[in-house]
């Protein structure tokens, strides 16, 4: 297996500029999210801050991020990322149900927006799940619910479909419902509790209980302190120094979810400092081990 001298999660602006510093600074890097870039980039009708690029819109500075990463030979994965462990002298990364290991690691993967379910961190992996790729053979012939937030969530709920007894999907965002199949039931409910004591039984709304013997929640971005265990968090944002570290050596965070201001030039300044700050971690390091 390769392992990486840095893995970047997220492709706005932070990520980008990461990993065009990493790769300029000679490092392996694999830069992990859309490869159509953020939402929050391409829908933007008018950029009026960033540097020398004045009165852009978001869809040309997405072409312009594009053609800096081509120049460079640098790949997008798409691959969601549930997962960051830290196993000792690297890290190994849950993406969808691919492992990989990388020796440092730049999270720049967004701030979620809006709070989480109740319920559903205290069962986060006990019938909780943020990845239904990873865990759709867990619940193989049995009834699972999909709280759709994401572009993503309708074909990740038709692949479950193929798997389980039935899905009952919650769509969450305008426009976004999976093919019509007889085991799929849309539910044109709110979702406002993940049921259950020590597993999971299913989705609360306002208006009835639906029992489910696993819930995934599909967001395009999952909670900090979910995505790396042990991540010392304000809110939902991670906490970082001004050289973009965390309390976990090794870890670095930029962008929107180390704090606001949510500025695209912010975001790319600080992805800058941060592959900077792995590229002195990974030389550190390597002193120490030679």
């Amino acid at each position: 297996m390769v392992r990486y001298d840095i893995a970047i999660i997220g492709t706005g602006p932070a990520g980008i500029s990461a990993a065009v510093t990493a790769k300029i600074r000679g490092k392996n890097i694999i830069l992990l999210g859309n490869k159509n870039l953020s939402d929050k980039i391409t829908r933007a009708s008018k950029i009026e801050n960033y540097t020398a690029l004045p009165d852009i819109s978001g869809s040309e500075l997405a072409q312009h991020l594009h053609s800096h990463l081509e120049s460079l030979e640098i790949d997008i994965t798409d691959r969601r990322v549930s997962t960051v462990y830290a196993m000792g002298s690297y890290f190994a990364i849950q993406a969808d149900e691919e492992i990989i290991e990388a020796n440092s690691v730049i999270v720049a993967s967004g701030v979620m927006q809006g709070k989480t379910l109740k319920g559903e961190k205290e069962l986060l992996g006990s019938g909780v799940s943020y990845c239904a790729t990873c865990d759709a053979r867990l619940y193989r012939g049995r009834k699972v619910a999909v709280i759709g937030y994401s572009d993503d969530s309708a074909k990740e709920a038709e692949f479950l479909s193929e798997i389980v007894s039935e899905v009952l999907f919650f769509p969450m965002k305008n426009g976004v419902v999976p093919e019509v199949r007889t085991n799929i039931k849309i539910i044109n409910e709110i979702p406002r509790e993940i049921s259950g004591e020590k597993t999971t039984s299913g989705v609360v709304t306002d208006e009835n209980e639906y029992a489910a013997d696993c819930v995934f929640v599909l967001r395009d971005s999952v909670l900090p302190d979910t995505l790396v265990p042990g991540l010392e968090t304000d809110g939902s944002h991670i906490k970082v120094d001004l050289q973009m570290r965390t309390n976990i050596s090794g870890v670095f965070a930029c962008g929107d979810i180390a704090g606001k201001p949510y500025q695209y030039i912010k975001a790319a300044g600080q992805g800058n400092v941060a592959a900077l700050s792995a590229v002195e971690y990974l030389s550190h390091t390597s002193k120490n081990n030679s």
